[in-house]
């Protein structure tokens, strides 16, 4: 009789410690991206374009929770729309109110309201006469619709294709929701015309570069607690979710709530952009909103790389320069030079920027072994 002796497996390498130049490195980036950004930016760029870049950054925002939800999570998000109108809107009510409010003329009511008849400011606009409720509103409201439709999606397995399809149809249906209910929402025109926030005009140059520095601070939290989320326990558990949902769920966890947890991030994150939208651009309509703007917002994570919060964070601002750009020296031919970009981007970089920039250090890295290795054996 033969007995069989079984070793246990070799103990695993402990990992290498990053020197710590490498471990400074992307912390020294995001100070010196933020110094720049407060610092350098506001001092150098005339309000206009300050004001077009504090709008680059709402939707660097939204591309932040995208890339959580579509890069680590594997969920298409096309309808991200709905989440930054609901944002929107909320701070935008609270932006009406507070012009009627200075308005002794008004009735007590906005001029859409009055145009329909209406006398009495309805039960659904008061608690937005109160900054506190807009501003919880614009971050909660998301973030609790995107629970309630990710875990009644998620529990019925729906993913892929038509996960991306149900979003596509919510924005749409929101978008006809919001032109249909013109005496709450202001129809086709939406809501703008707001001459005040917090007593101090909105046009006036000094409330425009506070309002950029707030855009400004909000992106380098959302990216802060996001890349916290991604590095944590939680984030390797989302990308194994996203690479083998089935082998996830044999191993005792349920996906239905790790997905809904990102798809909710992700909505919260869409509604903080909304909401500074407003304050950068002062007006919110459903054409902000639809099919159209919900897929421009995953068309710039795509080409920045939707692995990457950082570049989210690129593609957005990246995308909606070059729109500006072509705009103003294409104005007949700008989508068609903004497709281009889209197509090279994804033809010769599927991973996008972000994964162009990953390859090249890639290659330095082990240009750099290479070389030790070899003056090593001489």
């Amino acid at each position: 009789m033969t007995s069989t002796i079984t070793s246990p497996p070799p103990a695993a390498a402990p990992p290498r410690e990053r020197p710590w130049p490498s471990r400074l490195a992307g912390p020294a980036v995001f100070v010196a991206v933020l110094a720049v950004a407060l610092g350098v930016v506001p001092a150098v760029v005339e309000p206009f374009r300050l004001n077009l870049v504090a709008q680059y950054l709402c939707f660097a925002i939204v591309g932040m929770g995208i890339a959580l939800a579509w890069g680590r999570g594997g969920m298409l998000t096309l309808g991200q729309g709905v989440f930054f109108g609901l944002g929107g809107y909320a701070m935008g009510m609270y932006l009406t109110l507070e012009r009627v409010a200075s308005d002794p003329l008004s009735g007590g009511v906005p001029d859409f309201m009055a145009w329909s008849g209406i006398d009495e400011l309805p039960a659904l606009w008061r608690p937005f006469a109160h900054p506190a409720v807009a501003i919880a509103a614009a971050v909660l409201v998301p973030g609790l619709v995107a629970a309630v439709l990710g875990w009644a999606v998620f529990r019925q397995r729906v993913r892929g294709a038509y996960f991306a399809i149900l979003n596509q149809a919510l924005a749409a249906a929101f978008v006809i929701l919001l032109i249909n209910q013109q005496h709450l929402t202001g129809g086709t025109n939406g809501l703008t015309r707001f001459p005040t926030l917090f007593g101090a005009s909105l046009y006036s140059p000094d409330t425009k570069r506070w309002v950029y520095v707030a855009v400004v601070a909000v992106a380098a939290l959302v990216y802060v607690a996001f890349r916290q989320v991604v590095r944590s326990r939680y984030g390797s558990l989302l990308v194994a979710v996203r690479d083998g949902e089935d082998r996830v769920r044999f191993l005792g966890y349920d996906p239905t709530w790790v997905k809904t947890l990102a798809y909710t991030l992700s909505a919260m994150a869409a509604g903080v952009g909304g909401a500074l939208f407003v304050l950068v651009m002062g007006i919110i309509a459903p054409s902000s909103l639809g099919i159209i703007p919900s897929l421009m917002m995953v068309l710039a994570v795509a080409i920045g790389g939707r692995f990457s919060l950082a570049g989210a964070v690129v593609g957005a601002v990246l995308v909606n320069a070059a729109q500006t750009t072509f705009s103003e020296s294409f104005a007949g031919g700008w989508t068609y030079l903004q497709g281009a970009l889209f197509v090279v981007v994804i033809v010769f970089a599927p991973r996008g920027l972000a994964g162009i920039a990953e390859t090249a250090a890639e290659w330095w890295r082990h240009r750099g072994r290479r070389q030790q290795l070899q003056g090593s054996s001489q």
